[in-house]
Parts: structure tokens; C-alpha cells; sequence
């Protein structure tokens, strides 16, 4: 008699599967920086794709990116010297060339966050194939479009100090202290950009309501005016907008030479930051939901 031992049949597997952070799980910032270290490869790649494809098929290429802030600032000086004979209380100089500097000061700071906000609404809706055929890290696409920003708004910086210079003959010490200045700008910006950026999917009308907020951000922030030119009672309202600090440190460093006023900086870069992280966290948890409605 032959005994036949069937196997025992296989017990089924049970996959764990680490769950999605909570929401305060993503406001980490040490996560977030290694989130983004990880990717640090493909965001360098998509930055530059960002750059390159602005300009792809012109002539010209990159220079486009020195030329354009150069013809920019030149129609600022005919605008504002020539035909309104703006001056600037405080200037140096008062002339054509120093008022149309300190209006173009304003306008670089403003370019990087206009250009980042502009897009955050379509951002992943441009990139359908991103969200639902392929595992994409989407919160990249963000930091690359604040990174192609940043390279404009850098080339349109260079410009800015070489005119100051030769304009003046020298350039203050404090303009090394540009990035400390720059670092609220680049975090309310990128904090935005995942914001909007996730909200976009969801309302289509960000289209219509972001060009219309960023008009209105232009003339409420002293850019083409003095911040003096404000009545007093109004000034207290500006100084609740984080751009126009930045810009009045912008000023401050390039043409003052005097350093900016470090507490009012130090509130900013904590405010922002912490809206960085707020925003970041909004995208990672929203995010999921991008396919059901695309």
C-alpha cells in the first residue's frame, strides 16, 4: 500500500504596504529635503528641458534670456524718465538711468514669482500621460519650473548689476547678501506653485482667477512707486505683503548698500517657509485624487 502525501497548499501572502503620510507627516521638513535630494537628478533634467524649451528653434537661444530684461529695462527708462519724469525719493543720483534701475529691481523679483504662478494651474494638466499611465514624482514639476524661473530671473540680476555698475562705478558689500534676501521670494513662490498647482486640477476656473490676482499683486506691491509715495494709513497693509519686502530688500542691498532689516526678514523667511511646507503637504495628499478627474 502506497501512501501519497499531498503538500499542504501555499498560504496566501499578505503584502503590507506602508500607508500614505498623514498631512502633518508631510509638513517635515528634513523629509522634504530628502524627498527632493532624491530627485535631485530629475529635477536638474526637467529644469533644463524648462530652460531650453523656451527658446527651442530660435536663433538667438539663450541670449533671449539676456536680451529680453535688456530691452525691457530700456522701454522702463523711456516710460519713466522720458515721458513721466519719475523720481525716487532717496535715489543718489535721481536720473533717467537710476529711476528706471530701481523700477526694474522690482519687476525681477516680481518676474520670478509671476512666472511660476502663471503656469501652476495647467502644470499637471499639461501632463496627462504623467498622472495616469506612468509612477512620475509630479511634485517635481514645481521645483523644475521655480529652478527655470530662478535661471531667467538670475540673467536678468546680472543685467541689473552690471548697468548699476557701470552707472555708479561699484557695487556695494551687500549685495552678497542677495541669496538671504531671495530665500522668502523663493519659498512663498514654490509653496504657491504646489498649491495652485494641485488646486488646478480640480477647479479649471484657476485660469481666469490667477492672471486677474497677479495684476492686482503688480500694483499693490512698490514696484513702478515708492513705497513713501504710499499714504500712511495704507502703509501698514503693505508691509502684510511678503513681495513687497523682498523688493524693498532687493532695493535696499543693490542700490543702498545697507543691509536689510534683519527681523522683518527672519519673520518673512519663517512665514514663507512654513507656507512652503503647507503647500508641499496640500499637493502630496491630493494628488492621489489627480486621476479620477483628468
Amino acid at each position: 500500500m502506497s501512501w501519497s502525501h499531498a503538500s499542504p497548499s501555499p498560504r496566501p501572502l499578505t503584502r503590507i504596504t506602508p500607508g500614505a503620510p498623514s498631512f502633518g507627516g508631510y509638513l517635515d521638513p528634513l523629509a522634504l529635503a530628502r524627498h527632493l535630494w532624491w530627485h535631485r537628478e530629475l529635477i536638474r533634467q526637467f529644469t533644463r528641458r524648462e530652460v531650453e524649451g523656451r527658446y527651442r528653434g530660435s536663433f538667438l537661444g539663450l541670449f533671449w534670456s539676456f536680451l529680453q530684461p535688456l530691452a525691457l529695462l530700456a522701454v522702463f527708462t523711456f516710460v519713466t524718465g522720458v515721458v513721466f519724469r519719475a523720481r525716487w525719493p532717496g535715489s543718489s543720483h535721481n536720473g533717467l538711468a537710476d529711476v528706471a534701475l530701481l523700477l526694474f529691481c522690482g519687476l525681477v523679483a516680481f518676474n520670478i514669482l509671476g512666472e511660476c504662478l502663471s503656469r501652476a494651474g495647467g502644470l499637471v494638466l499639461s501632463v496627462p500621460s504623467y498622472v495616469k499611465k506612468v509612477v512620475f514624482p509630479l511634485e517635481v514639476l514645481p521645483v523644475a519650473v521655480l529652478g527655470s524661473a530662478l535661471f531667467h530671473g538670475l540673467a536678468s540680476l546680472l543685467v541689473l548689476l552690471v548697468c548699476n555698475l557701470l552707472l555708479r562705478g561699484s557695487l556695494p558689500w551687500t549685495v552678497a547678501l542677495l541669496p538671504l534676501a531671495v530665500a522668502p521670494l523663493v519659498f512663498l513662490t514654490l509653496g504657491l506653485t504646489w498649491l495652485l498647482a494641485s488646486l488646478g486640477v480640480f477647479l479649471r476656473d484657476l485660469g481666469y482667477v490667477v492672471p486677474l490676482a497677479l495684476q492686482v499683486l503688480f500694483f499693490a506691491t512698490p514696484i513702478i512707486y515708492p513705497v513713501e509715495s504710499v499714504p500712511a494709513p495704507f502703509r501698514g497693509a503693505m508691509r502684510l505683503n511678503p513681495l513687497a519686502s523682498s523688493v524693498e530688500s532687493f532695493r535696499r542691498l543693490i542700490f543702498q548698500g545697507v543691509p536689510p532689516e534683519w527681523s522683518a526678514l527672519l519673520t518673512w523667511a519663517l512665514l514663507t517657509f512654513a507656507f512652503m511646507l503647507f503647500g508641499y503637504a496640500w499637493f502630496m495628499k491630493s494628488k492621489k485624487g489627480f486621476a479620477d478627474v483628468m
